[in-house]
């Protein structure tokens, strides 16, 4: 046993001292821009370092957020699989070491007389012995291996990092998409409940013949117009609230409100920070970063077959065929063996290995580099959206206030015979597709401000 013990401690020093084949990873050179397009040059922390819940202050919004985090099914899929990494990794990494397995017997037999040359016997027999076999990782084979396990274990973290923020900004642009609805469906209710007093109205100065029968039927009009647009709202609605339930991990079921949309906070100011933060903050620029580490370490794994393999098997332990004499009486058994097996010929598969993983190390390469340039793009397309949907905002308010002032106008030119009723149906109309347009304007803002924030890599930090 000393000696085995001996043999292992000498095996271990060489496995120490052995090379790792095979390149380091080292982050390869990206070209990034010293600011995004369109960007305000500001000294404030970026948008993405945010937390979710200082970005999107509703209080119920941040409540429906924490039940996705909690329940949603892609979420927990995404945490299965760091699960499954970490697994790999324990399995990955045990090739490194030593693979020991002991065993112990006893026998006891015997045999009738069959002749005077073979005559009656017992034997009685015990073994214990403990078997070691060590595969040395002289040139770095299974550390590559391992590596690049971590490496893969990293990416699935990322990867969850990546889900985590998606559904972080599906639930917010989910909910601001039925707070506009429930804003649009309001503005047609109020709009019929107005066109049906403008109907009554109508109908009276008609029977007293002040109005005529064209008069009546253009309200009518307006209040069948505004009428349907009721119940094709109230289905988008229900419609969202089920999708924003499957979002939550629920059945599908009325979704709670919190503010109005107009009464949403919002930042005053958009800081970017620098595009170079982008790489150490997107959950997919890092995940494809953790795929380009495992296939550099690839690389070398491959390269290591192509050195010789050295393994040390070993057995000691105690047999006797007195079995009470088995630990007393001088029994030990032992026995040692270094091997070493060097690759000849396999028609160039374990070259051509080398190559594979060299080209799929520059598929990485370049899904790496791609991530990166569209994450740029994203930012800036969001960025600019932003920008030019609050300038548009703007704009549909000032539209918003004409329209209402040229409805209210036209209303009483009406009554008092200055105008006709077909001038009260044109700005009727246009106040109600303006005020729609408002709404829709205002929740382009807020998905342009969520769409932002996910692309500048928020909305995973907890």
């Amino acid at each position: 046993m000393k000696r085995l013990a001996l043999v292992a401690f000498a095996a271990a020093l060489a496995t120490l001292a052995g090379c790792m084949v095979g390149p380091n990873y080292k982050r390869p050179a990206t070209a990034v821009p010293p600011a995004y397009r369109a960007a305000t040059p500001t000294s404030l922390p970026s948008l993405g370092n945010e937390k979710w819940w200082q970005v999107f202050r509703d209080p119920v919004l941040d409540k429906l957020i924490h039940t996705a985090i909690a329940q949603n099914y892609d979420v927990r899929i995404a945490a299965t699989r760091v699960i499954e990494a970490q697994a790999e990794v324990g399995i990955t990494r045990s090739n490194e070491f030593p693979s020991a397995s002991a065993s112990a017997g006893l026998l006891s037999q015997q045999n009738p007389k069959v002749s005077k040359v073979f005559p009656s016997f017992e034997e009685n027999a015990g073994h214990l012995n403990l078997s070691v076999i060590w595969d040395l990782d002289f040139w770095g084979k299974y550390r590559r291996e391992t590596e690049a396990a971590r490496a893969a274990l990293l990416g699935s973290e990322w990867g969850q990092r990546g889900v985590l923020a998606s559904v972080v900004s599906s639930v917010a642009a989910g909910y601001f998409q039925l707070r506009a609805l429930d804003a649009e469906l309001a503005i047609a209710k109020g709009t019929l409940a107005t066109r049906q007093d403008s109907l009554r109205l109508t109908q009276v100065l008609e029977q007293h013949g002040s109005a005529s029968l064209l008069d009546v039927s253009q309200a009518q009009q307006l209040v069948a117009t505004a009428a349907g647009a009721i119940p094709s709202l109230e289905s988008q609605i229900a419609q969202q609230e089920n999708a924003l339930g499957i979002l939550l991990g629920q059945n599908p079921g009325p979704i709670p409100r919190g503010l109005a949309l107009t009464s949403e906070p919002e930042p005053a100011q958009i800081p970017l920070g620098l595009p170079s933060e982008l790489l150490d903050r997107r959950p997919d620029i890092l995940e494809a970063e953790a795929s380009l580490v495992a296939a550099n370490a690839d690389i070398g794994a491959l390269k290591a077959a192509l050195f010789p393999d050295i393994s040390l098997t070993g057995t000691g332990g105690l047999e006797s065929y007195a079995l009470n004499r088995l630990i007393t009486t001088p029994s030990e058994t032992w026995n040692a063996a270094l091997n070493v097996t060097q690759p000849i010929f396999q028609a160039g598969a374990l070259r051509a290995g080398v190559r594979l993983a060299q080209g799929q190390y520059q598929q990485m390469l370049l899904t790496y580099q791609q991530t990166i340039l569209n994450a740029f793009e994203q930012v800036s397309n969001a960025l600019v959206a932003y920008q030019k949907d609050r300038e548009y905002t703007a704009q549909q308010m000032r539209l918003v206030a004409a329209t209402e002032e040229s409805d209210r106008l036209s209303r009483v030119l009406y009554q008092q015979g200055g105008a006709s009723y077909l001038q009260v149906l044109t700005s009727e109309t246009n106040d109600f597709a303006a005020k729609l347009s408002l709404v829709q304007a205002q929740f382009n803002e807020r998905l342009a401000l969520v769409q932002l924030y996910q692309a500048l890599g928020g909305g995973w930090q907890q």
